[in-house]
């Protein structure tokens, strides 16, 4: 099958912005290719780091970042591909117009697209992606490699397919190790319910799991993510305990969580924040991730707003975790 990759080259501060647009234009099939990301692993900021960096990739470390998004090759998709690159020139003129401040760069917004077939690039990331460690205790590991465990490490197999959620990204690590803060000061695990919101891949809500959660629910808005995070749950053997649905953040959920994480962004977790309440235990906990430091006041703010207490707040290069607990 063929399909239309667009790539916009742009800046670090850029690549938010860019990817903020493609959602609001209802593309979901979204990737980000960041040298600030490699740099972080190769100098060892992050407490935990990949295990495996291709020399291909570490050959090209003054690249620009590019967002690719694929598109349908079909006259719609062409259609689409216009107003997108539209859309984005408009971007870099209310840049240059000062609309984001005169400070802001957003690097060159120079969008370019070429058919390809999917065969050249659906499982092309899978060259990269290696068993991870992404706390003290939880271990990624991809279903098509191998990997045996240390004493105490639990380890999630997953196939994140075309969602979102391999473990490696800071927002995944910070949501996890927050997860299993949360778990282990609740004291039993096992009498914990857990709500994953926009749960992608599945990779919170199996670790919910593995941590001795028994109840566990996913909620996803992407019907292909909703596929790709069920086949995980059963792969790992957690069906009893791990159950995946479609649906838009918590609309028309009837369920109360001790739990509730949310790896975003930072728009979408003020959105959520005033609705976490009424799915919350009176001592429920909401841990919420994808916020960029820049954005972390302004999140700490609604969901203070919302009715909760900061209670943490965690970082991992530019990005940063909240976790918050109703007040009493």
């Amino acid at each position: 099958m063929k399909y239309i990759e667009l790539k916009i080259h742009a800046s670090k501060q850029g690549v938010e912005m860019v990817t903020e647009l493609l959602m609001r234009n209802g593309i979901t099939g979204i990737s980000v290719d960041d040298p600030a990301d490699l740099q972080d692993i190769l100098d060892k900021k992050n407490e935990y780091g990949w295990d495996y960096i291709d020399d291909e990739v570490k050959a090209r470390p003054d690249r620009e970042p590019v967002v690719k998004a694929y598109l349908e090759d079909s006259e719609e998709g062409r259609e689409q591909l216009q107003h997108l690159k539209i859309e984005i020139m408009k971007l870099k003129s209310q840049e240059m117009e000062g609309v984001f401040g005169w400070d802001a760069d957003l690097g060159r917004l120079y969008a370019e697209a070429e058919v390809v077939d999917d065969a050249d690039w659906k499982d092309r990331w899978k060259e990269y992606f290696k068993p991870t460690k992404i706390t003290d205790r939880i271990v990624v590991k991809p279903s098509w490699e191998s990997y045996e465990p240390e004493a105490g490490e639990l380890v999630i197999e997953l196939d994140p397919g075309m969602a979102f959620g391999t473990g490696t990204h800071e927002t995944t690590r910070l949501s996890m190790a927050l997860l299993q803060l949360a778990l282990t000061e609740h004291g039993t695990p096992e009498d914990s319910r857990v709500l994953d919101v926009g749960c992608g891949s599945g990779i919170l809500a199996i670790g919910a799991a593995l941590l001795g959660c028994r109840d566990v629910l996913g909620v996803e808005i992407d019907p292909d993510a909703v596929m790709v995070a069920k086949e995980n749950v059963a792969g790992n053997g957690l069906e009893d305990q791990v159950r995946i649905i479609e649906g838009d953040l918590t609309k028309g959920l009837e369920y109360k969580a001790d739990i509730i994480v949310a790896n975003l962004m930072a728009d979408l977790v003020m959105l959520l924040a005033g609705s976490c309440a009424e799915h919350l235990t009176e001592h429920g906990v909401f841990i919420s991730s994808g916020i960029l430091i820049e954005k972390r006041d302004t999140v700490s703010r609604a969901i203070r707003e919302a009715g909760f207490e900061i209670t943490r707040v965690a970082s991992c290069g530019e990005w940063c975790a909240i976790e918050a607990r109703r007040k009493q």
